[in-house]
């Protein structure tokens, strides 16, 4: 019971099947068993948070859903109107992932409407902002991914680091930590999987950048303790550079348009990508083209977005550094199709690529952190929750 709301049975283990299979966990009695209290605790957010929303008349829009159910289609390279398909054909409670959803788009509006009452970020705050950037351009930087699970009393601890503890065996047995990041964690970050970029040391708590420093590129951190709950940590990547490389590197807009193939495919599913990729490189004129082409014709992988030149491959890199903006490159052949590239736009360094309204969007997505994990604590604390089972 969550205040006057139940969560069955039957609610619990549906749930559960949804992440094992979504984060890949070997569906085991065992397993079932350990991951079940975390579960069930994610489950119980989700209901104060839905009740929240109602008690403020805040709701998701049938457009708001299909668009994350579109958002996870893209992200597992589906078709729309595959992951419908996928999860009939496992036996899968799709009311799970859609109240899944809706409680995180509910719970944004209202984190949102939060924040919107406080005080805006000001232009000193912006300026010591690039002003760090600037001091610290030399230092390596580490591209991480977190889980966060929060402890609101002291006498949940024991508890919440079994499950950190749960977690990380998992994820060691072959569990994809995004995945985990997505069902588990309690950070803002959660929705793209715990990656919050590249970061320096003085960016993070002092116990966090201790770890990051110990590990290498692909390694898991164990358990860590901060005032506020268990972190686990994953680097990703590591950078490094001079101050002058680093306060130089030049930011790339970029569309993306990717006809996939698959990895075994033959030489006649090769040539309809090619031919394809082809194409459009005679209909896209500008970069509103290449998008619209990318999500009407080949909305798996195709993307956008901006990238500094130390974040793509070398070999990549060189491509797109001699590309002229709004010009459709030659097809590239990858491992998962053929792709077209155009550049949009390309920023020069100064402040490691950053402008003031990337730097404003840091600082308040880092607001949006901090406010979330306290209102959800303070739902929590005022909650009548009764476990019957």
């Amino acid at each position: 019971m969550v205040n006057d709301e139940v969560i069955s049975i039957f609610d619990l283990i549906s749930r559960v099947r949804l992440v094992m299979l979504s984060s890949n966990i070997a569906d085991t009695p065992e397993t079932r068993q350990r991951i079940a209290p975390q579960v069930l605790r994610s489950l119980i957010d989700e209901k104060l948070q839905l009740q929240e929303a109602k008690r403020q008349s805040v709701t998701a829009s049938d457009e708001e859903l299909n668009k994350g159910l579109e958002q996870i289609e893209k992200q597992n390279n589906m078709r729309p109107g595959q992951l419908n398909e996928y999860m009939k054909s496992r036996g899968l409670d799709r009311g799970q992932l859609v109240d899944q959803l809706t409680a995180s788009i509910v719970w944004a509006k209202l984190v949102k409407r939060q924040a919107a009452q406080s005080a805006s970020i000001s232009d000193d705050e912006i300026d010591e902002a690039l002003k760090r950037v600037k001091e610290h351009a030399g230092e390596p930087q580490s591209r991480v991914a977190e889980i966060f699970l929060a402890v609101d009393n002291p006498a949940q601890d024991a508890e919440v680091r079994q499950v950190a503890e749960r977690l990380t065996v998992q994820m060691k047995q072959g569990a994809r930590f995004s995945a985990v990041a997505r069902q588990f964690s309690q950070s803002a970050t959660a929705a793209v999987g715990g990656d919050i970029g590249y970061v320096r040391p003085d960016q993070l708590a002092p116990e966090l950048a201790k770890a990051v420093a110990t590990l290498r590129p692909g390694e898991l951190s164990p358990p860590i303790r901060t005032s506020g709950g268990y972190y686990l940590l994953l680097v990703l990547d590591r950078r490094t550079g001079g101050a002058s490389a680093a306060a130089q590197d030049p930011v790339f807009d970029i569309v993306q348009v990717v006809f996939p193939f698959a990895a075994q495919a033959n030489e006649a599913a090769r040539r309809s990508a090619m031919a394809e990729a082809e194409a459009v490189r005679g209909q896209a004129k500008d970069c509103d083209t290449m998008r619209k082409i990318g999500k009407q014709k080949a909305p798996q992988l195709s993307s956008e977005g901006k990238l500094t030149a130390s974040q793509i491959a070398p070999e990549m890199r060189k491509v797109i550094e001699a590309m002229p903006i709004g010009q459709a490159s030659q097809p590239i052949v990858q491992k998962n199709g053929v792709g077209v590239i155009m550049v949009c736009g390309k920023t020069a360094g100064g402040t490691g690529g950053l402008s003031r309204d990337e730097v404003a969007e840091t600082i308040l997505r880092q607001r949006f952190d901090t406010l979330a994990r306290r209102y959800l604590r303070d739902l929590r604390r005022t909650a009548y929750v009764d476990v019957r089972a």
